[in-house]
């Protein structure tokens, strides 16, 4: 079995093996499927006996590619003793916009074109690797925001993970799919904001604890 760096935290990381996952996102865009540990080697400038030293084998560089493609995705931390609305939606709409930009920039589309591919035909393991390193992932990092909110008092759910498919849904909408089918959809700055805001205050309307009156909090979008 390969080991990878624990890179759920991207401080784990070198800059140079950063510049090394870079470089394979890069080569997935322009070849795809044809990602050898060799291309990589060369276009990163190093040799294939640190890659297989660093990552293991290719499933194992896949793996690190795709968490490094994840931790772009950021989570801020909340105090739970001292949790208020304003922080919990803030964290909310931070993560929201992290995961539009990532989702629609040219190396995300590219991973989960290959990724979905290799699921249908069984090749490797690449779309098990994109689920636990990619969403599974970001639901680990995300639910104790929720369940902060949860204890706060601010949010009323019963199950973290209905709760956190629930805001995923809200804030990714068809943007993916439409992507990954080709549609030159173009996310602005600007409409990224837009669409982390609308998505957050939609999450609180549905999750927001009457008894704080979180759904009583202005609908301005």
């Amino acid at each position: 079995m390969h080991s990878v760096p624990d890179i759920d935290n991207s401080e784990a990381l070198t800059e140079r093996q950063q510049a090394v996952l870079d470089a394979a996102l890069r080569l997935l865009v322009e070849e795809g499927d044809n990602l050898t540990m060799t291309a990589v080697a060369r276009r990163a400038s190093c040799s294939k006996e640190t890659l297989y030293k660093w990552f293991g084998d290719r499933d194992g560089l896949l793996t690190a590619t795709v968490q490094w493609q994840a931790s772009k995705v950021r989570v801020t931390p909340v105090d739970r003793k001292g949790l208020d609305l304003a922080s919990l939606t803030a964290s909310l709409e931070r993560f929201a916009s992290d995961w539009l930009r990532v989702i629609s920039s040219d190396t995300s589309v590219a991973l989960n074109r290959v990724a979905v591919s290799h699921a249908g035909s069984g090749k490797d393991d690449l779309g098990a690797i994109v689920l636990q390193n990619g969403r599974f992932a970001l639901a680990r990092r995300l639910k104790p925001v929720l369940e902060a909110g949860r204890q706060a008092g601010l949010l009323d759910f019963e199950e973290a993970e209905t709760a956190f498919r629930t805001f995923f849904g809200l804030v990714g909408r068809d943007v993916q799919i439409r992507l990954l089918l080709g549609d030159r959809l173009q996310l602005t700055e600007a409409a990224i904001g837009g669409d982390a805001a609308r998505a957050t205050q939609q999450f609180l309307a549905l999750y927001g604890s009457k008894t704080r009156g979180v759904n009583n909090r202005p609908q301005g979008l």
